[in-house]
């Protein structure tokens, strides 16, 4: 468990967090009445009002500033596809089982759990002061748990451990299954020995149709759609060469032992790079984890790509793009890294991938994953059906090429080889340029020549002159074809919001149960509290004009009539994320003036309704800031809401 600060400086108590979340009906667990689900959860109305903003947010910050086509593809997928696209052979995590209870772990999540555990007791045994995992430590006493004991460990013990941790995500099923039986990790609950790890595919396989006689799957990802459909998105392109496409959906992930809340619930030259080459970030490569550290490096994006540190301008760019969305979620900067995939951890199609991780008091969560795909998937999508996944461009001046040719007499080829004419004929196609360079010389001297052909008797069959010509010809090439590289931006929405709550959140000073969320204006659920001072009949009709005016603006409003005090309504909306509120009192009955307040803050300022109407469009939409309003409209200190 790591140690996470709230912006006050407190520790995140996550047990109070994750209560408050769920009183306030942010997220509930699935099917709760019949016991619920690990892993599965649903979102309530403000949970349900977040991802809405989060979503629209991501829309503007990518679709439309980036001039994306966005598309909406189907959730199953037929098994062929995945097959091709490696998915059904290789997307996969390491899994064990403890045989004496049947619990399942993922292998690597045990590792880092049992290890942490162990020092985190070294530590305490050293006098070290430890945060204590509450949630943690009660499903263990529940469970009659053994505790994990204060040991001191020898401190080569301590830095075989750490590096053990930080290389993690680089080990296989074999070096998990050394570090399980090295380290003796066993189930944390119950003491158990577990068996080694095997291969889990993650994807929910099902069958389409009626008839159940496709096999298929939930989609894993949302791109394969996106890869499927790229010769129509280039033909409603214009066949304009470099373009985005974007997609919004679920995925489906068979996770292995879920047990984390909502964490668990997913070209070469940018032209737009030059805006952002001067962008800080902090990145952990790959070489800084395979050395045992988890030590991050900050630099421009600049230089990293011109080091070689990331790939390519494409990659770095949309990095930035990331870390900028994330930062008007209200992230805080200081708790995001961005972390290069090593060798082994990297998916079958990337040739570089980083993900932005967001510390919470889970540790460093993976949010967004940005890979690079070369050109992978359009490339067996093209092989596998023959489709012209492609780019054709029109050449400013044409290109002139000198290469060997090979013509093949047809009407003497098909009855030589009868049934395996066609793979007589690809394996010619196949034929290098370097190699028919050399047939052809072997042609002119003996008048045959020998090629290798996979599954046509002995595998080598002779062909000659009468059967084939090999001559060295210049041709013109007036259209250039290529299959494009992709660059894959993907984000878990559920982890982005559970992070993005932990480092929002904090409490009043000497009020610790007392919880606030601040999220920035334009994601928070609602905008504006309307607080009529008392049940009085003559603050209705002002409410319900501030209410109807501020629907009209598009801003999302909430009326408090309860006879609680406005102290309290105001503080459980703090709790919801509301960051202003609207006071309507006597005064704005004679002159419809009203106070307005900030969430964080606590300050007032007063004014017409109109100066007040404005003031909080322009803050919702994130034209002024609550001290631009502060230095135009009149402070207001009469009334004390706290």
């Amino acid at each position: 468990m790591a140690t996470v600060t709230t912006k006050t400086g407190q520790a995140v108590d996550r047990l109070v967090l994750d209560s408050m979340l769920r009183r306030r009906m942010f997220y509930t667990p699935s099917f709760e009445i019949y016991g619920g689900v690990s892993g599965l959860y649903d979102y309530g109305p403000p949970g349900t009002a977040l991802i809405a903003n989060l979503t629209d947010l991501w829309r503007k910050h990518f679709v439309l500033e980036e001039d994306m086509l966005e598309v909406d593809t189907t959730m199953l997928t037929p098994h062929e596809i995945l097959k091709t696209s490696g998915h059904v052979d290789k997307f996969a995590d390491w899994m064990c089982k403890d045989p004496k209870t049947g619990e399942i772990f993922r292998a690597d999540h045990l590792v880092e759990e049992v290890l942490e555990a162990r020092l985190k007791g070294d530590k305490e045994a050293r006098g070290q002061k430890v945060v204590v995992d509450e949630e943690k430590e009660a499903k263990k006493k529940k469970k009659a748990a053994k505790e994990t004991k204060a040991v001191k460990l020898d401190d080569a013990v301590v830095k075989e451990y750490e590096e053990v941790l930080a290389q993690i995500d680089n080990y296989g099923g074999p070096e998990l299954e050394e570090i399980i039986t090295k380290y003796d990790i066993r189930n944390p609950t119950t003491d158990g020995k577990v068996q080694p790890p095997v291969s889990f595919n993650l994807m929910f396989q099902t069958s389409i149709g009626p008839s159940s006689n496709m096999p298929g799957y939930l989609r894993p990802e949302t791109a394969q759609g996106q890869f499927l459909n790229f010769q129509k998105l280039l033909e409603f392109n214009q066949q304009s060469m470099p373009f985005a496409s974007a997609a919004i959906g679920k995925s489906f992930r068979n996770e292995i032992s879920p047990r984390a809340g909502l964490l668990r619930v997913r070209w070469q030259e940018a032209p737009r790079f030059a805006g952002v080459k001067d962008v800080e970030m902090s990145l952990l490569n790959r070489d800084v984890q395979l050395s045992g550290s988890t030590e991050v490096t900050k630099m421009t994006i600049g230089k990293a790509v011109e080091t070689g540190l990331v790939d390519n301008e494409t990659l770095g760019y949309f990095l930035v793009r990331i870390q900028q969305y994330l930062l008007k979620l209200g992230v805080d900067p200081t708790k995001l890294r961005f972390r290069q995939h090593m060798a082994n951890e990297m998916a079958h199609y990337a040739t570089d991938c980083w993900d932005a991780e967001l510390q919470t008091s889970y540790g460093w969560i993976e949010c967004v994953g940005c890979a690079d795909r070369s050109a992978y998937d359009l490339t067996v999508h093209k092989n596998k059906t023959g489709a012209p996944l492609v780019v054709r461009e029109t050449r400013a001046e044409p290109l002139r090429i000198e290469e060997w040719q090979v013509d093949i007499e047809k009407k003497k080829f098909g009855p030589r080889f009868k049934k395996d004419s066609k793979t007589v004929e690809a394996a010619v196609d196949a034929l290098s340029q370097e190699l028919r360079e050399k047939l052809s010389l072997d042609l002119e001297q003996s008048g045959k020549i020998e090629i290798d052909v996979e599954g046509v008797g002995s595998g080598k069959i002779e062909l000659e002159k009468d059967l084939i010509k090999i001559e060295k010809r210049t041709r013109v090439e007036n259209v250039r074809e290529y299959t494009p590289n992709v660059i894959e931006p993907s984000f878990g929405i559920g982890r982005i919001l559970y992070s993005m709550i932990e480092h929002v959140y904090w409490s009043r000073a000497g009020d610790e149960a007392r919880g606030v969320l601040s999220f920035p204006p334009v994601i928070a659920p609602t905008k504006v509290l309307l607080v009529p001072l008392s049940t009085h009949q003559s603050f209705k009709p002002l409410t319900e004009r501030l209410s109807s005016k501020l629907r009209r603006l598009g801003v999302s409003s909430r009326v408090d009539d309860s006879s609680a005090s406005i102290g309290k309504r105001y503080a459980r909306n703090d709790e919801l994320g509301t960051p202003f509120g609207v006071t309507v009192d006597f005064q704005s009955v004679k002159d419809s003036t009203f106070t307005l307040r900030d969430r964080d803050s606590t300050k007032q300022v007063r004014a017409g309704e109109e100066d007040i109407l404005n003031a909080l469009k322009s803050l919702v939409e994130g034209d002024e800031t609550w001290e631009d309003v502060r230095q135009r409209l009149p402070e207001f200190t009469g009334q004390d809401v706290e």
